[in-house]
């Protein structure tokens, strides 16, 4: 992978920035959150846009192009990784840590745990992709937290490009929310999950749908938390006297990047592109 200049691979120092990694816009969703946290921070984003979406892909390529990325993160003094994506993190987390031990990584799951906790009505509708709904850590959390609830999913096969094309708030989303909600809502679901990055975009949206007594749980503001925590552990927080910066690459289009950023994070930044090599 390269960005036009080459760049050695470092061990992630003290003073380095937070990564963040999505296969798109998604991670967005968790970038404004830990920005919000760690404002001293400073972030780099990368979208793997290029293979997006990462759902219906086997996991042996999801953690080789995350593992690309996270050297790519290293390169650049990265001191902890965010996989802001379910799928990713499903597919490739335990592999990731394996294979960089010295760096922290933090993930997203399903939040199945409160989801279930929280519920009166004993139904649960979780969101999420193919690839985070046929995992074994999404089996492990409804074995552990979910055996006294009854669960509902859905793929919401399409959601992810609508929201990459900018269409987050369109006709053909709602109709594909209402498709993929209402037979959660009319089996009784009074709780909903937003088990992929790119969903809390069309929360305004599921809103209008599912009512005011509806629930709808995001992450995010959990994995912010954890963030802070884990860098507060290893003495690697950044002095809060400063500004954090926040810089964007793409494998896709840096215009079309730039132009989702400023919408979806309320935030103007560049964006750099950078290619696929086809050797390591």
């Amino acid at each position: 992978m390269s960005d036009g200049g080459a760049q050695p691979a470092l061990s992630p120092l003290p003073d380095g920035p937070v990564g963040v990694m999505d296969s798109g816009v998604g991670g967005l969703s968790v970038l404004r959150h830990l920005r919000a946290e760690l404002p001293a921070e400073d972030c780099l984003y990368f979208a793997d846009q290029a293979h997006i979406p990462y759902g219906p892909r086997p996991a042996e390529q999801v953690f080789a192009f995350t593992a690309a990325i996270t050297r790519f993160l290293l390169a650049r003094h990265t001191k902890l990784v965010v996989v802001a994506c379910n799928t990713a993190t499903t597919a490739a987390l335990d592999r990731l840590r394996q294979t960089f031990p010295d760096l922290p990584f933090v993930g997203m799951e399903p939040a199945v745990k409160p989801a279930a906790a929280q519920t009166r009505s004993g139904v649960v509708g979780v969101l999420a992709t193919p690839g985070t709904l046929s995992s074994d850590r999404y089996a492990s959390l409804m074995a552990r937290f979910a055996a006294n609830v009854r669960v509902l999913e859905d793929p919401c096969l399409g959601l992810v490009q609508l929201i990459e094309a900018g269409a987050s708030q369109s006709a053909e989303t709602r109709t594909l929310l209402e498709r993929a909600v209402a037979p959660m809502l009319a089996a009784g679901a009074d709780t909903l999950v937003l088990g992929c990055t790119h969903y809390p975009f069309i929360r305004p949206l599921l809103e209008e749908i599912a009512g005011p007594d509806v629930t709808i749980i995001d992450p995010a503001p959990a994995v912010a938390r954890h963030t802070r925590n884990v860098l507060q552990q290893r003495g690697r927080l950044a002095p809060e006297t400063r500004a954090g910066v926040l810089r964007c690459y793409t494998t896709g289009d840096a215009a079309r990047m730039a132009a989702l950023t400023a919408d979806l994070l309320g935030v103007g930044c560049p964006v750099r592109a950078v290619r696929w090599q086809d050797r390591p």
